[in-house]
C-alpha cells in the first residue's frame, strides 16, 4: 500500500493511558506540536488538579463515560473531538488475573471504537502490542527480523486480546469505510532513565530473547503516534513500532545464531539492527526512529 500522509494533524485529540510512561512521551509530544490535547486515564485516586495540562479521569471499561469524554459533552472539556488515541490498558500479562485483564482490556477498547463510531470520529490510533508476534517466543519466530506478514501467535490472555483488537479494528473499519484505525505493535517502552541497566543485559542473552533484544524509546513511541495520526487512508492497518537498534552490545547476527539457530535470517543484518522489523512503518507512514540507548550510556 502507497500513500501520501495529509499535511495537518487533528486540532484536537483525546488521548487514554496519558499518565503511563508511553502516555506522558504522547501527551508532551502532540501538544508541543500544537494540538489539542485532552489527556485521560483512571490513575486511581488522583486529583485532574495534580496533573499538567487538560486531564480527565474516565473509568473506560463505562461506555457512557467514553462517549462524554469523546463527544466533548462534559461541560469543562466542551470542544468537539478529532481523533482519538488509545493507549490505556492493563499494560502486561501478570499483573491481574487473565480474566481480569481480558474484560478490562477488551471492553476498553470495544468502548473507544464503539464510541468513535457512534460520534463520527474517524481517526483512531490505538496501541497493539510486540505480543502479538509469538512473545515470549518460547516457540522461536517463523523468521528474522519478524513482520506484520505472519499471522499473529498470541501466548498469552494480554496479547490474545490485543490479537482480538486487530480483528475488532478490521470490523468497525468495514461497518465505517470512513475510519482509519491505526494499531501500533508497541515493544518494550523504555525512557533515558532506563538505559543504565542495558549494559548488564550483555551478560545473558537469554535474558532478553524473549522479545528478540527489542525496545521502543517513549519519545520515539510519540513519534509513530504523530504519524499514525496523519495519516488518512481509511481501513485497518498495524505497524511494527521499535527503535532501530537492539538493546545488546552484541550483533544481531551473532544473537540470533546463538539463541535461535534454526530460524531463517532472511536478510544480511547490521551490526545491532532490531529485529522487530520497522521497514512498514518507516514505508507506509515515514516512521524514523532518532534515539538509542546507546547515546545515553
Amino acid at each position: 500500500m502507497t500513500s501520501t500522509p495529509h499535511s495537518t494533524l487533528p486540532r484536537r485529540v483525546v488521548v487514554t493511558g496519558a499518565t503511563g510512561k508511553l502516555g506522558r512521551a504522547v501527551v508532551t509530544h502532540l501538544r508541543d506540536l500544537g494540538v489539542d490535547v485532552l489527556a485521560v486515564d483512571r490513575a486511581g485516586g488522583r486529583d485532574p488538579r495534580d496533573i499538567e495540562g487538560e486531564f480527565m479521569l474516565v473509568d473506560l471499561t463505562d461506555y457512557g463515560q467514553v462517549v462524554d469524554a469523546l463527544s466533548g459533552s462534559v461541560d469543562e472539556h466542551a470542544r468537539p473531538v478529532d481523533a482519538v488515541v488509545h493507549l490505556a490498558a492493563i499494560p502486561q500479562p501478570g499483573l491481574h488475573s487473565n480474566a481480569v485483564t481480558f474484560a478490562n482490556n477488551s471492553s476498553s477498547t470495544y468502548n473507544i471504537f464503539a464510541a468513535a463510531r457512534a460520534l463520527g470520529i474517524h481517526t483512531v490510533v490505538w496501541a497493539s502490542s510486540e505480543t502479538v508476534l509469538g512473545l515470549p517466543f518460547d516457540t522461536p519466530p517463523p523468521y528474522a527480523p519478524v513482520d506484520e506478514e505472519y499471522a499473529p501467535r498470541p501466548e498469552s490472555t494480554y496479547s490474545l486480546n490485543k490479537t482480538l483488537e486487530e480483528e475488532m479494528a478490521r470490523h468497525f473499519c468495514r461497518w465505517d469505510p470512513e475510519l482509519v484505525a491505526i494499531g501500533l505493535r508497541f515493544s518494550n517502552v523504555m525512557e533515558v532513565q532506563d538505559y543504565a541497566q542495558f549494559p548488564a543485559f550483555d551478560d545473558d542473552p537469554a535474558l532478553r530473547r524473549w522479545n528478540l533484544w527489542g525496545y521502543i524509546d517513549a519519545r520515539d513511541g510519540a513519534q509513530a503516534v504523530e504519524r499514525a495520526l496523519a495519516y488518512d487512508v481509511p481501513g485497518a492497518e498495524v505497524f511494527i513500532i521499535a527503535n532501530a537498534d537492539t538493546v545488546m552490545s552484541r550483533s544481531s547476527a551473532s544473537l540470533m545464531a546463538q539463541e535461535f539457530p534454526g530460524v531463517e535470517v532472511r536478510r544480511e543484518l547490521g551490526e545491532h539492527e532490531t529485529l522487530l522489523a520497522i521497514d512498514k512503518a518507516r514505508r507506509v507512514l515515514g516512521y524514523d526512529p532518532r534515539h538509542s540507548w546507546r547515546d545515553h550510556v
